[in-house]
Formats: C-alpha cells, structure tokens, sequence
C-alpha cells in the first residue's frame, strides 16, 4: 500500500504532535520536516530529515500533504497560503473572527494551484464546530452552549507573562459546574461570561516585586481577566515546572432544545484531555489524509471540517465503514 507523504512546517508543541500521530497512522509517512531555523539545530524525535522552509518548493514532486504548524497570530496567515501554491496543505488556524478571510486567501491559492486546503482544523475550531452543526440541524429549536476546560490557556499564560515583574505563569480555564448543570437539565438558561467560567492562575515572580500590584494588574486586565471571577496564586518557579508544565484541556458543546410536542433533548459532546497539542495534532492528522483523498479525485480549494464527509478521515475503506460502523 502505497502511503501518504506527510510533511510538517514547523517544529513547536504542535509540530512535535504531528510527529508522533504520524506514527499512529499506518498509511502514512513522515517525510520531511520544515522550519525557519537553522535545520541542524533541531533535535527531532524521529530520523525524518529537515530541511530549512525556503527548500520546500523544490520538494512538491515528494510531498502528497503538509501540515502547517505555525502560529494562528502571524504565521499561518502568510504561511499556509503561501505552502498551498506547491502542496495540498492542512492547518489549524483558530483565530474565529479571521476564519472567512483566512479562508478566501488560501482558496485563491489552492484554486492557482489546483491543490486541497483544509483550514481550521482541530477541536475548536473544528470538532466542536461539527457538533454544533449537527446539534443545530437536528434540534433547530433550541440554544448552544460551549464550555472550555479545566485546561490551559496559553494565550491567557503568555499574557500574564507580558506582565514586568513576571518570570512564568499559567493560566487555567475553568467551566462553572453549576452553569453546566443547569444547561444539561435542559433549562435553557441565558448565561454571562462571569457565569459559565472562572480563572485560575498560577504566577511565579522576580523577587522583591509588589505581589499586590501584579494581581490587581492580572484580575483588572481588559479582554483577559477583567470578565470573570480570576483566583491568583503566587507560586516558585519550581513548583511551576513541576506541577503546571504539561498542556491539558478540553470542554463541551451541549444544545438544549425541544422536538416538534416540545419534549426536551440535550445533545452534549465532550472532550477531556491530558495534552491539547497532541490531541489537535491527531485531527490534523485525519485531515491531512481526507486533504489526501480529495486531490487524487481532482478536489481543489479551501475546505473546513464542515465539508468533508467523515469517511474520508478514517484508514479503512468505505465498505468497511459501512458493515462495522453503520
């Protein structure tokens, strides 16, 4: 069997993911990796070789799917355009409010170029945003709710980090129970923000610096904090290291709605994860082989995960998911 060609661009959290969920894979092969550094620097856990991303181009003959594991702030919205003019590409952009713009710009790229670009893929953007659509479809009656953790923010971290005075932190998500409930008791509740979560953060500090002051900074932070009932614990970085380094999360997407005699249904999907990078970089995995199957049958364009049929994710054949799955 003949198997998928896998590239990765870029060598973080997520990059490291992939890496490992090619393995898992029995269809595909790690062929490369890319990156903006120097390739001798990279440690990698494979014998994949590197190569810097200026080469890629002069590789599009070896390559059938790249993974793009940038960054969603600055990296994909250059990169994954630019990767789709040579190769059928798959990201995880998740900046919500830029998906439809992100969305033209690699769909011109890959309509140049004739390739497959599938955006946005991971669980939310992208799992969560499946079970809304079924949700929604089958329960048009009704209201959507989404709840995210207990998990690691690192958006939230990096912006404690910025803080002067702050030499690590991380910060947690916590979904409210008592909202949670009220929503899967089919109530329908209309929740504020404060309501559905709170935050807890763990800050390690330079010494001498006004622990006070820093708190009032985080919990008063506009955008980040200054919604929702934050909790602040000042911690070594020690303790950081050995207690708050890994990358967990999760969440839920519950729809409360009634059926035609106004019957109540709850529909809850939900995730618990111990690491959020390798599990989104197990989706993109999936991905990459429906990114796959649609070029070899003349596909070309942007997709998101709300065009393509689940079929074309899993390794087995269409005959076999229809006599073990259906």
């Amino acid at each position: 069997m003949k198997k998928i060609r896998i590239a990765i661009a870029g060598y973080g959290n997520l990059g490291r993911g992939v890496e490992l969920a090619v393995r898992q894979n029995a269809d595909m092969e790690l062929c490369a990796i890319f990156t903006r550094r120097d390739p001798k620097s990279l440690a990698v856990k494979s014998e994949t070789p590197v190569y810097h991303i200026s080469e890629a181009p002069d590789m599009r003959d070896k390559i059938d799917v790249v993974i793009m594991c940038g960054g969603s702030a600055k990296d994909l919205p250059v990169q994954t355009p630019e990767m789709a003019k040579y190769f059928n590409v798959v990201d995880s952009f998740d900046t919500h409010a830029k998906i439809p713009e992100h969305f033209a710009k690699v769909d011109e790229a890959c309509r140049i170029s004739g390739k497959v670009g599938i955006i946005s893929v991971g669980w939310d953007p992208g799992m969560f945003s499946l079970n809304r659509i079924y949700a929604q479809a089958i329960l048009p009656d009704g209201r959507d709710y989404t709840f995210w953790g207990r998990g690691v923010s690192q958006g939230h971290s990096d912006a404690i980090r910025r803080i002067p005075g702050v030499t690590d932190a991380r910060q947690y998500t916590i979904p409210c129970e008592a909202a949670m409930e009220r929503v899967r008791n089919g109530e329908n509740p209309t929740l504020s923000v404060r309501e559905k979560h709170t935050r807890e953060c763990f800050v390690a500090v330079e010494d001498g610096v006004d622990k006070t002051a820093v708190e009032n900074e985080i919990v008063n932070m506009p955008n980040y904090f200054s919604d929702y009932d934050t909790t602040v614990h000042f911690v070594t970085e020690e303790e950081l290291k050995k207690n708050h380094s890994e990358l967990p999360h999760g969440g839920s997407v519950i729809r409360c709605g009634v059926t035609g005699d106004g019957h109540r249904c709850v529909i809850e999907y939900k995730l618990t994860l111990d690491s959020n990078p390798e599990f989104t970089s197990c989706i993109l995995a999936a991905y990459a082989r429906a990114a796959f199957r649609l070029s070899r049958e003349n596909v070309c364009g942007a997709k998101t995960v709300m065009d393509i049929a689940p079929s074309y994710l899993h390794s087995e054949s269409c005959e076999w998911l229809r006599k073990n799955l259906l």
